[in-house]
């Protein structure tokens, strides 16, 4: 985080901070176990068992592990595609880890890519990323419309010579609000998310369509508006001839006149961001 937060919010923030850093943590962790012939829905259990032994029993959705072409949503027409299937990992096969879990009420929503061996083409996505983070803090600092800001990186992505692939997610969207979850002791899910989590959307939705804004940005007209305070997941995916990477962390923004106090990513103590640090 690179501005200072007092209080209740501050604490809040940290809760927020504790179960993204888990996540990831849980991403490197089952990156260092894949191994050949694993399949995806191996990766999705191996998160699961990750996170529960270390306490988390709700999920905004539960985990995704996506190899190969489908790391680009080659030829995803359904939103049944995105769940794991029996798709086995090769050597230099590109992968990602995508899971969202909820822990004492605060929710993180990750990406994390990787592949299995050297993959020049997922590298080259990965360095390419780190733009995109920078142009979405700058404009959303500057109160660009949501839609306008989605236009920018997706006119980014083809100079670089990419397919946007975040607009092949169900509307489109590069981004959701994540919110507190009250916690339960079972909390029953629907296609993979969780009803507490949905329930907090919804009630966003309906909240925000009375006032002019939407939970989700997308390149849709319901997101032509400026940047709503909140957590937001934002997560640019790009895809190159069946090669595809992102990342997925949360964008803090505030109603605060000062630009940098406006908006500001809840850390910058990521594997991605690391990797961008590293390579300077």
């Amino acid at each position: 985080m690179t501005t200072a937060v007092s209080g209740e919010r501050a604490a809040e923030l940290r809760g927020f901070r504790k179960v993204q850093r888990l996540a990831y943590e849980c991403a490197e962790a089952v990156a260092a176990r894949l191994e050949p012939g694993v399949t995806e829905r191996e990766a999705a259990r191996m998160q699961r068992e990750w996170l529960r032994e270390r306490g988390v029993r709700d999920w905004f959705h539960l985990p995704f592990a996506w190899f190969g072409d489908r790391t680009a949503f080659v030829n995803f027409r359904l939103p049944l595609q995105f769940f794991p299937t029996h798709r086995r990992l090769e050597p230099g096969m590109p992968f990602i880890l995508d899971m969202a879990p909820v822990h004492d009420g605060f929710t993180a929503d990750i990406g994390y890519s990787g592949s299995l061996g050297p993959n020049p083409v997922q590298d080259k996505l990965m360095d390419d990323l780190e733009v995109h983070r920078e142009l979405i803090l700058r404009e959303v600092r500057e109160r660009r419309p949501l839609r306008a800001i989605y236009e920018d990186v997706d006119r980014l992505m083809v100079r670089q010579g990419y397919a946007n692939r975040h607009r092949a997610y169900p509307f489109g969207v590069i981004a959701h609000k994540v919110d507190r979850v009250k916690q339960r002791r079972w909390s029953p899910k629907v296609l993979g998310f969780g009803t507490q989590s949905l329930k907090g959307l919804a009630a966003d939705a309906l909240h925000g369509h009375r006032e002019g804004w939407s939970p989700l940005w997308s390149p849709y007209r319901f997101s032509d508006h400026p940047p709503q305070p909140g957590l937001w997941a934002v997560e640019p995916h790009l895809g190159f001839r069946g090669t595809g990477a992102k990342f997925e962390e949360i964008l803090v923004v505030t109603d605060s006149e000062d630009p940098e106090e406006s908006a500001f990513w809840l850390d910058d103590d990521l594997p991605h961001v690391r990797r961008w640090a590293e390579a300077k």
